[in-house]
């Protein structure tokens, strides 16, 4: 019954997002989305893909990773070099941005995953810092000044990547990988001595939130014309850092309703630039306020409509008491 109920809800979820896929395709084919609002729309799946990659490292693993930026950036210049220097399609482009950036995060992955808290955050921090200097240093890449990048990411594309990295990450999640990785976040100790391999399941972590990362890289390269190092600097990596406790530690939904949100409040006040990040700063403190622990918590989206129902049937029961 509970697989039934789990297949059931995947129809029901796959059907709303071709809904959705639709709707905003008729949109923009018609005209009535304008470069603005496509945009905005394009960055906002981005940076969900980015959230939720992030959100398996420090989310479901428990590692505090700040370098994510790091694997964005190796991601989007790896893509940008297959297209616009060896002229390859922009599929492969993703894919091998997304595999370079995989690589990139089992290498600095392996020696500084046996860091733990702050000196593990410290670590990426400079594993990011670094990347953005040697971007700026390889007259290859453009250098300081960035390089031109032809504009091939569309909503497709991005809907594609986007779906493609919700269902391999929450599928890992509910697999016995993600429970190892979850008891890993709660007492590594513990899970050590009942026989879970932390080294491994940090590290396999690690990389595929890298891999998603070098894929959002790759769409975020193509979609803005010119990519420059001081795009992916560690200001970038907070930016992807708050998506995720924004929205709750361990909640994926969160993470996905904290990078729509702020997108819309970042995109909406650019008007206003001297204002901007006060207003940015002060939605983020009341929340935080408010809401500590994220505006999800640890729970999903899905955990309330099961709590509702719950409440609905001890209702319907305690009514047949009183009757009966």
């Amino acid at each position: 019954m509970t697989t039934l109920k789990r297949i059931n809800g995947f129809w029901i979820s796959f059907v709303l997002a071709l809904v959705f896929f639709i709707v905003v395709q008729l949109l923009i084919s018609g005209g009535m989305l304008n470069t603005f609002y496509i945009n905005t729309l394009f960055f906002m799946a981005i940076n969900i893909i980015l959230a939720v990659s992030l959100h398996l490292i420090i989310g479901i693993t428990g590692q505090f990773s700040i370098g994510h930026a790091g694997f964005l950036a190796v991601g989007a210049y790896a893509s940008a070099i297959m297209t616009m220097k060896l002229q390859m399609p922009f599929a492969l482009s993703l894919l091998v941005g997304g595999i370079v950036a995989a690589a990139a995060g089992l290498l600095i992955g392996i020696p500084s995953l046996r860091l733990k808290g702050d000196y593990l955050a410290i670590a990426t921090l400079g594993f990011g810092e670094i990347v953005r200097i040697i971007l700026l240093n390889v007259d290859y890449v453009g250098g300081a000044s960035g390089m031109t990048v032809t504009h091939l990411t569309s909503w497709p594309w991005v809907f594609a990547c986007l779906l493609i990295t919700i269902i391999v990450i929450a599928n890992f999640t509910n697999s016995t990988h993600g429970r190892a990785c979850i008891s890993i976040r709660e007492d590594e100790i513990a899970a050590d001595s009942m026989g879970i391999n932390t080294t491994y399941y940090k590290v396999a972590a690690f990389v595929i939130g890298s891999f998603f990362a070098g894929i959002a890289g790759g769409l975020y390269a193509h979609n803005f014309y010119i990519i420059q190092p001081t795009n992916f600097g560690f200001l970038k990596s907070f930016d992807i850092l708050i998506f995720v406790v924004l929205g709750g530690l361990g909640s994926m939904s969160g993470a996905v309703i904290a990078a729509i949100l702020l997108t819309i409040v970042s995109t909406f006040l650019q008007d206003y630039p001297e204002t901007r990040m006060i207003i940015y700063s002060l939605v983020l403190i009341l929340v935080m306020i408010y809401r500590p622990k994220g505006l999800l918590g640890t729970r999903e989206l899905t955990s309330f409509f099961r709590l509702g129902k719950a409440v609905e049937g001890g209702k319907q029961g305690e009514n047949k008491q009183t009757v009966a």
